[in-house]
């Protein structure tokens, strides 16, 4: 394939998914970007104008990159206000169970079920600025009205909360605390944590930016080389 040809698949792949491939670095390491940003689509298709990302295009990237031979190691870029839980978690495990080394990088904010996606990988960063949403699971503003509903709220709620603790350094009664905290927001539940406070709070292992998660990445894919 020709440079332009490539440079005009490189800028579609940008375009529609927002995903490139990182393959001109100085490691000789061969890194796949992934950015997930906006509302996390799920089986309903949001408005034209929403900035979304796809969860049918995010999943079949995830096992391509897992079997490719040419890709070392995954970066994941997230500026999200979260969105369908049960598609955000699913992306969320696809990242937990790649074997090759994954970084997550949250830029502006990673809300809600982003929660999730930014503690799948094997190393989190988080921007001085960035910001995380913790907050139970709801439906849009509707009133649950019956126990069988009620019951499948709280079942997911625990799915999210037990994989949040099962993939970073915080206890899943925490993260429930954080979730139903009455004291920061005032007309919903949930807690605000900014910055180094989701470092603190032991959800992202390192306040940092690009340079760092880059770096740590390819270090990590070194290691991996290694072994």
């Amino acid at each position: 394939m020709g440079e332009d040809a490539t440079n005009r698949q490189t800028q579609e792949s940008i375009e529609k998914y927002g995903q490139v491939s990182m393959d001109n670095s100085r490691q000789q390491h061969r890194i796949h970007l992934l950015s997930i940003i906006g509302e996390v689509e799920g089986h309903e298709c949001l408005p034209g104008t929403s900035k979304t990302t796809k969860y049918e295009h995010v999943l079949p990237t995830l096992a391509e990159i897992e079997d490719s031979k040419d890709v070392d190691g995954l970066l994941v870029l997230l500026n999200t206000v979260g969105g369908d839980v049960e598609s955000g978690l699913a992306i969320a495990e696809m990242i937990a169970s790649l074997s090759k080394p994954t970084v997550s990088l949250v830029l502006g904010g990673s809300h809600s079920i982003g929660v999730p996606l930014a503690v799948a990988a094997d190393y989190s960063y988080i921007v001085p600025t960035g910001t995380m949403v913790i907050h139970p699971v709801r439906m849009s503003g509707t009133v649950i009205g019956a126990p069988q509903t009620y019951d499948y709220f709280q079942q997911m709620q625990d799915r999210i909360a037990g994989f949040i603790a099962d993939h970073c350094q915080i206890k899943e009664k925490r993260i429930e605390e954080m979730m139903l905290n009455t004291g920061m927001l005032t007309k919903d539940l949930g807690t605000i944590l900014v910055g180094f406070e989701a470092v603190q709070e032991g959800i992202i292992n390192e306040v940092g930016g690009i340079s760092q998660a880059v770096s740590r990445l390819h270090q990590m894919i070194y290691e991996a080389d290694d072994n």
